[in-house]
């Protein structure tokens, strides 16, 4: 791993998936391009289940239409994994990396969000772990973070959606990565008191920084508002 290259930090806040997508799709066409430094996004999403590359309908216990009932989206995307859901109160970290500038092989990369969700947990008193041939990271049988990723030309997409205080039960018109039989959790039912999300952030720029070996840094604030905000 080639160590201590920048990654520039932004914030966006709560936005909306095909938004962030649009965002990731921009910044990973610079990163490859090697006119734009690595970036790492850390944002919340409202409502919306996903469905990666592994993704079956058979996955989805309710309807499209009843979905959008509740009030959430359906969308199909390019990263790796099965089904999953993103909502208020979930931190969601999109790595765009330059692998073949860092010398990092795609299972590398995929350890390093494990490491980083891992290290963020510990710093706020819970132990996590991952578990062969289940992707994520687990809290015994329980799933308190999904990882799911996309490389095209040596550039990343996607990364890490970790559990906070989101409402779990919108998890029950799913099965969770294609994992039957299994939970999912968060901070708030792991811990008496679930911590504020401005200090799970920064345990996870910390986390980041470490297992990647970078320097992460502020971003310059974006030109233009993105997609009203």
């Amino acid at each position: 791993m080639t160590t201590n290259l920048p990654v520039d930090l932004y914030d966006l806040g709560n936005m909306a998936y095909r938004d962030a997508l649009d965002w990731q799709q921009a910044k990973a066409a610079e990163v490859r391009a090697e006119i734009s430094a690595d970036a790492l996004a850390l944002l919340e999403h409202p409502p919306v289940y996903t469905m990666g590359a592994r993704g079956g309908d058979d996955h989805m216990l309710l309807s499209e239409d009843d979905l959008r009932e509740r009030g959430a989206d359906l969308i199909v995307t390019d990263r790796g994994g099965d089904m999953t859901f993103h909502g208020p109160g979930q931190l969601v970290l999109y790595a765009v990396l330059n692998l073949r500038r860092r010398s990092l092989r795609p299972v590398d990369h995929v350890r390093c969000l494990e490491r980083t969700i891992l290290e963020t947990l510990s710093a706020l008193g819970l132990r996590g772990g991952t578990v062969k041939g289940r992707p994520g990271v687990w809290i015994g049988s329980r799933k308190i973070a999904a990882i799911g990723v996309s490389i095209r030309g040596g550039a990343t997409m996607h990364g890490a959606a970790l559990n906070v205080t989101n409402d779990l039960t919108w998890f029950n018109a799913i099965v969770p990565c294609g994992i039957h039989g299994l939970g999912v959790t968060s901070m708030a039912r792991e811990l008496e008191n679930a911590p504020p999300m401005d200090c799970v952030l920064d345990a996870a720029v910390a986390a980041f920084s470490e297992a990647y070996e970078a320097n992460v840094r502020p971003a310059a604030p974006l030109v233009e508002p993105v997609c009203g905000l």
